[in-house]
């Protein structure tokens, strides 16, 4: 995470990682640091990186009737330190599956990048330009009225995620500060891609 400063770290089979160097990361996800004291020097490194992580359902495939926190293996502490949490299911239906098989056998087929002959309606160039652009030039602040929008969602998830405690129906997942700094960043960056 020190090598990846400014930049991304990409974690797979993040819930197959020891349970104590899945911890290690609380402090770089939390305060972008990492503390280090090796041969009797202690320093602290800084580690402001994104991180993406990728696992597995708990019994390796995603089961529909159960819910999600059911099938989640971590611990309540590191799922809120991430601001997306996205459930990828592997759909069984032919035509997706053709596809899917077709884009992979042609990777393999063509010694040209198929990517090269995709015709978008913006070139790979022109966007990393417009994203170079937003992150240099676009500093984009809550409004009052916006930042009252949040805080009333903040305020209503947590009386629905204390209702569900109750009822002992919850996600498995506590809605704290930790998520509302994360919608806020989220929104920042929703505005800072429109300009």
């Amino acid at each position: 995470m020190v090598l990846a400063d400014g930049g991304v770290v990409c974690i797979d089979e993040f819930d197959k990682m020891r349970p104590q160097d899945r911890v290690a990361i609380h402090e770089a996800m939390e305060q972008q640091t990492i503390s280090i004291a090796k041969a009797g020097i202690t320093t602290i490194l800084n580690s402001r990186t994104s991180v993406l992580a990728a696992a597995n359902p708990v019994f390796g495939r995603y089961d529909d009737l159960k819910h999600a926190a059911e099938q989640i293996d971590f611990q309540s502490s590191i799922l809120s330190r991430f601001d997306c949490i996205f459930i990828v299911r592997d759909l069984r239906e032919e035509s997706s599956d053709k596809a899917i098989a077709n884009h992979v056998v042609n990777l393999h087929t063509y010694s040209k990048n198929i990517a090269e002959d995709y015709n978008s309606e913006i070139s790979l160039e022109e966007l990393r330009k417009y994203i170079t652009y937003a992150k240099m030039k676009v500093f984009p602040r809550l409004s009052e009225e916006a930042g009252q929008m949040l805080q009333d969602l903040y305020v209503n998830d947590r009386k629905v995620s204390k209702e569900q405690k109750i009822n002992k129906k919850g996600t498995g997942i506590p809605i704290t500060v930790r998520q509302l700094e994360a919608i806020i960043r989220l929104s920042e960056a929703i505005a800072r891609i429109h300009l």
